[in-house]
């Protein structure tokens, strides 16, 4: 971590721009033929899609191009760049199942439950930080050991309406308690859902384009990471866990828990220093977790040069 140099950029985050229209195209595909066929022949058009990704999604096929070289520290191969699409596509494959809550097709190995539990049952609610890093679909799996837990997601409001009519097409009682980005009462609605105990995810990797972003050093890169998630935390004076779900291959998928923060006593003098604390564990649990499981990265745009001119600028 450099930083965090603040800045705001005003242009569209990149990913906006694209509205993700591989993920939802994926998903209505894999959801007519997996419902029909399941989950053991319907992995077979999985290496077509991914194929079909890597020949005429230039890109997308750009943007691994740019990310696999600083994970694996070699050259990516036209083989790398398949494997990572393919892990993308089996993920999406695999939301068909949890959200209709096929638990038992998948071996999860859950770490870092020491991390998690005693805030669960302390009863005060959780923000869970993830990132666009594996599948946070399958934290819905936790359900079969701690089924009174309930969790609410914070997300861009088009994706929010994205989501929800995709969950009903695939499963009408599926629907997930989202609360949209943007809105005047957003961290009203989420202090709402922590002090009914409930668990609070969001995938703090992205900016929407107009906000603070801090600078920091992912992969031996300058990326650009908002702020925003982070000083909600420290507003709302609760500890935070990070959270990620790695497909590991075939039907497995590890689960991990890790201690990201505590702001539950941070004094108001001491907020920009445990938000840039905060910032600095979060990247290097990036790092760490990226290296573990690369070809789980799915922010499939151009995610280092999208740093803002004028944060390039303060960090000279």
């Amino acid at each position: 971590m450099t930083g965090p140099i603040e800045s705001t950029d005003k242009k569209s985050a990149p990913w906006l721009k694209t509205q993700e229209r591989s993920n939802m195209l994926m998903l209505r595909m894999m959801s007519w033929i997996s419902l029909r066929l399941g989950r053991r022949i319907a992995r077979l058009v999985l290496h077509l899609i991914a194929l079909y990704f890597v020949l005429f999604a230039p890109d997308s096929r750009r943007a691994s191009l740019g990310y696999l070289p600083r994970v694996l520290g070699r050259p990516a191969t036209w083989l790398d760049l398949y494997r990572h699409f393919f892990c993308f596509a089996s993920t999406i494959h695999d939301r068909i199942y949890l959200i209709n809550r096929r638990y038992d097709l998948f071996d999860i190995e859950i770490h870092g439950k020491e991390n998690i539990h005693p805030l669960i049952d302390a009863g005060k609610g959780v923000l869970l930080m993830g990132a666009h890093l594996g599948s946070f679909e399958v934290m819905r799996a936790i359900g079969r050991q701690l089924p009174s837990v309930r969790v609410a997601m914070v997300m861009h409001e088009d994706n929010a309406q994205k989501i929800n009519s995709m969950l009903a097409a695939i499963n009408p009682e599926a629907s997930m308690d989202i609360i949209p980005l943007g809105r005047i009462d957003s961290m009203l609605q989420v202090q709402e859902r922590l002090e009914d105990g409930m668990l609070v995810g969001m995938l703090s990797d992205r900016t929407l384009g107009n906000e603070p972003m801090a600078q920091v050093n992912l992969l031996g890169a300058t990326a650009a990471l908002p702020t925003g998630p982070f000083r909600m935390a420290a507003l709302l004076r609760r500890p935070v866990v990070f959270m990620v779900g790695l497909y590991m291959g075939d039907n497995r998928y590890q689960i991990h828990f890790e201690t990201l923060a505590d702001f539950s006593d941070t004094p108001r003098g001491q907020r920009d220093q445990a938000v840039e604390i905060a910032i600095a564990r979060y990247t290097e649990l990036l790092n760490r977790y990226t290296r573990l499981a690369p070809y789980n990265w799915f922010n499939f745009f151009d995610y280092w040069q999208s740093v803002p001119a004028s944060l390039n600028e303060k960090g000279e």
